[in-house]
C-alpha cells in the first residue's frame, strides 16, 4: 500500500534515522481544547526530536494515508472535525475524507509505513459494563495485528482497568511495565494492577522486540510508562471526578466513539483544568521514551 510520508520522514526512513508516530487525534479539539491541543503538538514533537528520532505525526488527508504530515498540514489536522479508528480508514480512503486519527488508525498507518514505535497519551481499553454493551476499543485488537511498540501511560482511567488487561492477555499483546511494577492509569502512576513484566531501560525494550520477531509473533507490544510523578493526580482524588464524567456521558448519550471526548472534558471541569497540565505531561513523558526505544532498535 502506498502511505505517504513527509519529505523529513521519508529521508529518516530511507537513512536509519529513528522515526516516532504520533496519533493526531490528542492534537487535536477532539483531544485537548484550544490552546492546548497545539501545545502538546509542539510539545511531544520537540520531546522526540530532543532524543535524534524524527516525529511522523499520522492523519487522513483527501483520503491517503499519511505517516508524517508536512507543515502545511498542520492547522488543518489540528482543527479536523472527524476522528478515524482503524476500521474507518477504507472509507475515509474511499469517500477521500480528511481526518485525525486515534491509536488503532495510528497503529495501522505506521506499521503499513514501516515504523515500529508509537507514542499516544492513554490507550483505549475496555469500557465498564461492557458486559452489557460490549464496548471494547478497537486500539487492543489493532496492537495484536501490527508489529508496533505503543508507548503509553496505560489505559484511560475511566475504563475498566482489569478487564482492559484480561483483554490484551488474551490477544497475546505484551504488556511491559518501564520502571514500574504495576499498570499506570492515565493521570495516576498506579491502577493497582499489578504486571508481570518489568524493564528499567529502552534497550531492554528493544531487545524483547528483536525476541518477538524471534518467536514469530506479528503483533506489538504496549510498554506502560507511568505519568511522571510531580504531574500525577492521584487515584483516589480522580475518583470523583470520574464517576461525575462517566454520569454527565451517560445523561447526554455519549457512547462509543463520542464516549471518550466528553467523558475527559467532563473530568478537566470536575478537576478545575488540573487533568489538561497531566495529559501534556503524561503525553510529553511516552513521546521522549518512545525516542529513546526508536533509537535502541537500530542499535546492535
Amino acid at each position: 500500500m502506498n502511505i505517504r510520508t513527509s519529505t523529513e520522514v521519508a529521508a529518516a526512513l530511507a537513512d536509519g534515522t529513528p522515526v516516532v508516530a504520533l496519533e493526531s487525534t490528542i492534537t487535536s479539539k477532539m483531544g485537548l481544547p484550544s490552546p492546548y491541543n497545539r501545545e502538546c503538538f509542539d510539545r511531544v514533537n520537540a520531546a522526540i526530536r530532543a532524543t535524534g528520532a524524527v516525529p511522523a505525526v499520522t492523519a487522513v488527508i483527501n483520503g491517503e494515508l499519511w505517516a508524517g504530515i508536512e507543515s502545511h498540514h498542520e492547522t488543518m489536522v489540528l482543527a479536523a472535525e472527524e476522528k478515524l479508528a482503524e476500521r474507518d480508514l477504507p472509507v475515509a480512503m474511499s469517500a477521500k475524507r480528511t481526518g485525525v486519527t486515534t491509536v488503532s488508525a495510528t497503529v495501522t498507518i505506521a506499521g503499513l509505513a514501516g515504523i515500529g514505535v508509537f507514542a499516544t497519551g492513554g490507550i483505549g481499553g475496555v469500557h465498564r459494563g461492557a458486559e452489557l454493551s460490549f464496548d471494547v476499543s478497537s486500539d487492543l485488537g489493532a496492537m495484536s495485528r501490527h508489529p508496533v511498540i505503543v508507548v503509553s501511560a496505560g489505559a484511560k482511567a475511566f475504563l475498566d482497568l482489569p478487564k482492559t488487561l484480561e483483554v490484551l492477555e488474551t490477544l497475546s499483546v505484551p504488556v511491559i511495565g518501564y520502571q514500574t511494577d504495576q499498570f499506570p492509569a492515565f493521570w495516576s502512576r498506579s491502577s493497582g494492577l499489578g504486571l508481570s513484566h518489568r524493564v528499567e531501560s529502552a534497550a531492554e525494550i528493544a531487545a524483547i522486540a528483536r525476541a518477538n520477531t524471534t518467536v514469530g509473533w506479528r503483533g506489538g507490544m504496549l510498554v506502560a510508562n507511568p505519568i511522571p510523578r510531580e504531574a500525577e493526580i492521584p487515584a483516589a482524588e480522580i475518583a470523583d471526578a470520574i464517576a461525575t464524567a462517566l454520569v454527565e456521558a451517560e445523561q447526554v448519550g455519549a457512547i462509543g466513539p463520542k464516549a471518550t471526548p466528553k467523558i475527559l472534558a467532563a473530568i478537566a471541569a470536575a478537576t478545575n483544568s488540573r487533568s489538561i497540565p497531566a495529559n501534556l505531561a503524561l503525553a510529553e513523558s511516552n513521546a521522549r521514551l518512545a525516542g529513546e526505544i526508536a533509537g535502541a532498535l537500530l542499535r546492535d
